[in-house]
């Protein structure tokens, strides 16, 4: 659950009390949630009681009694406490991304396929100009993700529809890669840019760069883990999180209890409570989703901007959160399950660069 939607819940809370005639109050245009502050509990809290007490006359934490009562049991919200004058503090069940973790490593780069569209055949008819080839050859690939029987052939009843490729379009100058970046991570409707300095600058400015870097970066940490004889784990507790006790793990990755000790770096024992950890796996949820979503609507760029999200998250938990001991700290459980993130970010990443047609090196 993101703040936004915790707010909204929260603002949901209100007005049902106000329906029922609980509270008597205005009903807040928003709510605000923040982390709760040094020595508070649970992942975010409100002040949202305090703030109506004095127009329902009654006393904060009578309010926030009224509104917790209709939030326990709320998905995604595994527990509500209420602390101090009349906070409301909020603990979140598992996120969707637990589950996700596993899932990944055990389904490698077919993770995010389905079968939402098993017995349709979808038919393209050939394209000629660079960009529509570019299109309709990732649309097939995604389509064909979902189950369909997807290609493109003469007498195709299906055509892609973009704006072309720019005159000074060359290919030759970009490469394969940025030359396919380029014309498919705009919208259809949308010109390419294929300025060749930009689409070959080897920096963060550069999106491409930055999708690849951050796979390249999560691949390096599995290298260098063997150092430190680190091999990721998905823990139990996420595993399970699929109803299935046996999950079997990928490639390097093992299953097993976490082991109690200190974690470094502010981590929970896990090794997955930090928010940037937290926010890597919703976007890893999130990717079954994209590319559905990306062959349905014949967009590829939707695919393109889903990997620049979880490259940015990617780069930000391995810095926030680093997935290897630093310094004289020891190898602990935390560092394996962060190691068993990594390897599933680099798998997403590696695995949607090649449905666009792109190479995803493992070193940059």
């Amino acid at each position: 659950m993101t703040p936004a939607e915790l707010s909204r819940t929260v603002r949901h809370a209100v007005c049902r009390a106000v329906r029922d005639g609980e509270l008597s109050v205005t009903i807040p245009e928003s709510v605000r949630v923040e982390r709760p502050r040094p020595g508070g509990t649970g992942d975010w809290t409100t002040n949202a009681a305090l703030r109506l007490a004095a127009e329902a006359r009654r006393a904060p934490r009578e309010v926030a009694e009224v509104l917790r009562a209709r939030l326990l049991g709320a998905p995604a919200i595994g527990r509500v406490d209420i602390t101090g004058p009349g906070f409301l503090n909020f603990t979140l069940a598992a996120p969707a991304g637990s589950a996700a973790l596993a899932r990944v490593l055990t389904e490698g780069d077919r993770y995010g396929h389905g079968d939402a569209l098993v017995g349709r055949t979808v038919v393209f008819a050939p394209a000629t100009e660079a960009r529509a080839v570019a299109w309709t050859e990732a649309v097939v690939r995604l389509l064909r993700t979902q189950g369909a029987d997807a290609f493109a052939t003469p007498g195709g009843t299906e055509t892609v529809r973009v704006t072309p490729a720019p005159p000074a379009y060359d290919p030759g100058a970009l490469g394969t890669d940025a030359a396919r970046w380029a014309l498919l991570r705009p919208a259809a409707h949308d010109r390419p840019r294929t300025d060749a300095a930009a689409l070959l600058a080897q920096r963060e400015t550069n999106p491409l760069f930055t999708v690849r870097y951050a796979h390249a970066r999560a691949r390096a940490a599995l290298r260098e883990a063997r150092a430190f004889d680190l091999t990721p784990v998905v823990p139990d507790t996420l595993a399970d999180a699929l109803g299935a006790p046996d999950v079997p793990a990928a490639a390097g990755a093992a299953r097993a209890p976490l082991a109690p000790g200190p974690t470094g770096h502010g981590a929970t024992p896990d090794g997955l409570g930090d928010e940037p950890a937290r926010t890597l796996l919703d976007v890893l949820a999130d990717h079954p989703r994209v590319l559905a979503a990306s062959g349905h609507h014949r967009a590829p760029d939707r695919l393109a901007r889903h990997l620049e999200a979880t490259a940015e998250n990617t780069l930000r938990f391995l810095t926030e959160c680093p997935p290897l001991p630093i310094g004289d700290e020891k190898p602990v459980a935390a560092h394996r399950t962060r190691l068993a993130l990594a390897e599933a970010a680099g798998t997403v990443l590696a695995g949607g660069l090649t449905l666009l047609g792109i190479d995803a090196p493992a070193h940059l």
